[in-house]
């Protein structure tokens, strides 16, 4: 992505990320968790670490960053899951509860994600990975 940048020439990379071990820790708010350290003092997220080590730095988190909505029944073929009254679900790899109302058939999920601030790309040069 940095190299694409710079070949565009921008000088800013922010990337909105999707925290991969999030799915763990569904009942807590996406604003704690992005202050989550190892005993190292690395970031506990695997995803998050990982822009961490190439000099990014944690900016803004969105609770609500992508909706996705659905049929019901699309949302149980989606999830491998029978959603047979309205209310709030958890399902496999997601991020937030699934908010189903069955009176009107849909179904609506909010997966948060924190931005990562990458620091300057600077011109494209032999650095460059």
């Amino acid at each position: 992505m940095r190299v694409i940048g710079a070949c565009e020439g921008l000088q800013r990379l922010i990337a909105p990320v999707r925290p991969s071990l999030k799915d763990r820790y569904l009942l807590a708010a996406i604003e704690r968790y992005l202050t989550w350290r190892r005993g190292d003092g690395t970031h506990l997220d695997l995803w998050l670490r990982v822009h961490e080590q190439l000099g990014a730095r944690i900016g803004p988190s969105l609770p609500n960053s992508m909706r996705i909505s659905g049929a019901v029944a699309e949302w149980e073929d989606w999830t491998g899951l029978l959603l047979p009254e309205s209310g709030e679900y958890v399902f496999p790899q997601g991020l937030g509860p699934l908010h189903v109302d069955r009176a009107r058939d849909v179904a609506t999920y909010w997966e948060p994600n924190i931005w990562m601030i990458h620091p300057d790309i600077g011109p494209l040069d032999a650095t460059v990975p």
